[in-house]
């Protein structure tokens, strides 16, 4: 249903078009721009009031004046679906950017979605074997859970994520997960880099890309991640998948929101930051987890870049009191040489409890990544003493805490790009480490455990 054209733009601000209001229209619907040239352009509504409509358009409003005509299109913004979306790279719009066909579609989804009724929601309890020690061992990384990596400029985030969607399994079934990709301002040699290493790996097959790049326009980086997770919500809860949502990265969509935040005039908030910023990722973050009686599920794994390297920044803050937890990337490990630069202590699974033990993982699990966190930071904070007193003032058990946090640095988080270690192997590296410890300091371990893993007693 296509409905009058008007024209009564009264002002073009950023990538907005302000008209005065002609007829009754919903929020989210779609608008066609038709230019006094005949080029269309698209856009949607973004606000309406009893006497102005605000419009968001996704192509820029260059060239567009009073005598262009906007029409109402009657319906919200929609994604055509089926399973021939998996193994394609779109658009942020959603259009094919990898030259093949449109999508055949066997419905057509509406993007706005919702978050799943907490009544309907189902506890994850499956653990997701991740292949890197730092994650499977201290983060553990649960089905349905929604876990983000904190990050910085420079950092290898790109890396780890591809390296999850590469070997994310759950233990002891054969099931593959299909990985939603979705890329956000991202530069054009990101892209390349993130689509050669998935055609390079044979993962694309099993992954739909969404990508919207730097120099596209910013308010089609508001759609671009509600386009992906409708994609993967008709993937899960239609079709049985197991779903992996990878977002890269969320600063970009904060930053896009922050742009029509301003050219609307709205008064802001922290940093800049419109002050519905919170419920705005809520919407995003909350679509991912389990919906009783479906066999499929979505995991999300948002990456965002922290600015200045400030985990108090509006984003990771309000992302954390979201997620379930966090997976910080450090710099001062990546500057050390050290491939996954993950930062244990202040990483935090809040699910793992759910999913660790001898029905998923291993009965010693719980306790091995408590005494390995608390050794390890214990090492650390010694670090700092030696700093002013040297190694000579540390007592024995000092000392071997100290060379712990140095050989759990190298041999424990250190892995190669393509190392995929099994939980078993994780946990048998843990022991083989903690050996170095006389076992009266091994204080969170119970004498049980000690006698059926401990190297010394399995020799």
């Amino acid at each position: 249903m296509t409905g009058k054209e008007y024209r009564t733009i009264t002002d073009v601000k950023g990538p907005l078009v302000f008209l005065n209001k002609t007829e009754p229209v919903a929020f989210g619907e779609i608008v066609t721009l038709r230019l006094a040239n005949g080029d269309i352009k698209n856009g949607q509504v973004l606000d309406t009031s009893d006497d102005l409509v605000i419009v968001q358009v996704f192509e820029g409003t260059a060239k567009i004046n009073r005598e262009t005509g906007v029409t109402f299109m009657g319906d919200v913004f929609k994604l055509p679906v089926s399973t021939d979306l998996v193994g394609r790279i779109l658009d942020g719009a959603g259009r094919p950017r990898d030259g093949g066909p449109e999508i055949v579609a066997d419905e057509k989804a509406d993007i706005i979605g919702a978050a799943i009724n907490p009544y309907s929601r189902q506890s994850p309890h499956d653990f997701i074997q991740t292949g890197i020690s730092a994650i499977d061992c201290c983060t553990t990384l649960v089905r349905g859970q929604k876990l983000p990596i904190f990050s910085a400029s420079g950092l290898p985030h790109n890396d780890i994520a591809l390296q999850i969607a590469r070997q994310a399994k759950l233990k002891g079934s054969d099931e593959e997960f299909i990985v939603v990709f979705c890329a956000m301002g991202i530069t054009a040699e990101e892209y390349n880099f993130f689509r050669s290493d998935l055609e390079r790996t044979g993962a694309l097959e099993n992954a739909v890309l969404f990508v919207n790049l730097a120099d596209d326009p910013a308010v089609e980086r508001i759609i671009t991640p509600r386009l992906a997770l409708t994609a993967a919500e008709y993937l899960a809860f239609e079709k049985d998948y197991h779903v992996l949502v990878i977002y890269t990265d969320m600063t970009n969509y904060c930053d896009a929101l922050r742009q029509i935040g301003a050219a609307r005039e709205e008064v802001p908030g922290r940093r800049g930051y419109p002050g519905y910023m919170y419920t705005d990722l809520a919407m995003l973050y909350e679509r991912a987890g389990i919906v009783k009686g479906k066999k499929g599920s979505i995991t999300q794994f948002p990456i965002l870049t922290m600015p200045g390297d400030d985990i108090t920044h509006p984003i990771p803050d309000l992302s954390g009191y979201i997620t379930e937890g966090q997976i910080v990337i450090s710099r001062e490990l990546h500057q050390q040489g050290i491939y996954p630069p993950i930062n244990v202590l202040p990483s935090l699974s809040r699910l793992m409890g759910s999913c660790i033990g001898e029905k998923t993982t291993r009965d010693d699990h719980k306790k091995v990544s408590d005494q390995m966190y608390a050794a390890y930071a214990q090492g650390r904070e010694l670090r700092g003493l030696v700093a002013i007193v040297g190694e000579d003032a540390l007592n024995e058990r000092d000392k071997q805490l100290l060379d712990f946090s140095g050989v759990f640095e190298d041999k424990f988080l250190r892995q190669s790009r393509d190392e995929d270690r099994t939980i078993d192997e994780t946990l048998d590296l843990c022991w083989e480490l903690m050996a170095n410890i006389d076992t009266k300091y091994l204080v969170r371990l119970d004498e049980e455990l000690i006698n059926k893993y401990h190297p010394e007693n399995r020799a």
